[in-house]
């Protein structure tokens, strides 16, 4: 990575962690407390993008290589989920799972804004633009499932103890654990598609990239994974 593009790519991550700080911060001025909003998908994916993006700009910074590209596919993904989910899902009036949307002070708006829109589209631009291209591999859309899995494990253990549950697509209480299933299994295949769709994406870059003239006419070509890393 040249020295500009290093810059820039510090940048992309502090502007993620100070949304996700941001977002968490404004949304806990309205009636939900930080330790109310935990149980909440959007905001562990949003700590986990912003931890990650905080180590990456460091070790951009250090002018050390970059996170495993898994990894940064992973939260990229997640974090895909909570704005996908929110804006196709929660907050359409037309999905059968739309929720209620509360009147919003300014301050809890652009938290919802932060946590929902802006910190995804920003990990998706620092993910399509600063990461190593060419690494991901069909098989991760699988191993990425293992959270939002772990996730609906947690949060229906916890309904049975609190009798509620954060999102009305995984309402027990309402939907009964076969309806949950049911919506498990369509949200687990849309999310391992869509884990799909970033490999797919990667693969796409990579090829693009190594097409690339450089000066003399000669392609360039980023530097090939080991064998033990391809497979």
């Amino acid at each position: 990575m040249t020295a500009r593009r290093r810059r820039l790519a510090i940048l992309f991550r502090l502007a993620i962690v100070l949304s996700a700080v941001a977002g968490i911060v404004l949304t806990a001025l309205g009636p939900a407390t930080v330790t109310g909003l935990l149980p909440y998908f959007t905001i562990q994916s949003n700590v986990a993008v912003g931890v990650f993006a905080g180590f990456a700009a460091w070790r951009a910074w250090r002018d050390r290589p970059e996170p495993p590209s898994a990894l940064k596919g992973a939260v990229t993904l997640y974090i895909t989920i909570t704005g996908t989910v929110y804006h196709l899902v929660l907050a359409n009036p037309a999905s059968p799972f739309a929720m209620v949307q509360p009147h919003r002070e300014l301050g809890e708006w652009w938290g919802n804004q932060f946590l929902h829109t802006v910190v995804p589209l920003l990990a998706i631009a620092d993910w399509a633009l600063f990461d190593r291209r060419g690494r991901l591999r069909p098989r991760y859309a699988a191993w990425w499932l293992a959270f939002p899995v772990a996730y609906l494990g947690f949060a229906l253990v916890r309904g049975l103890i609190v009798h509620r549950y954060p999102y009305p697509f995984i309402d027990a209480g309402q939907l009964g654990y076969g309806g949950v299933g049911l919506s498990s299994l369509f949200f687990a295949f849309a999310f391992w598609l869509l884990g799909l769709l970033f490999v797919g994406i990667d693969k796409g870059l990579a090829r693009r990239t190594r097409s690339v003239p450089a000066p003399g006419g000669a392609t360039t070509a980023e530097p090939a994974e080991s064998t033990a890393g391809s497979r």
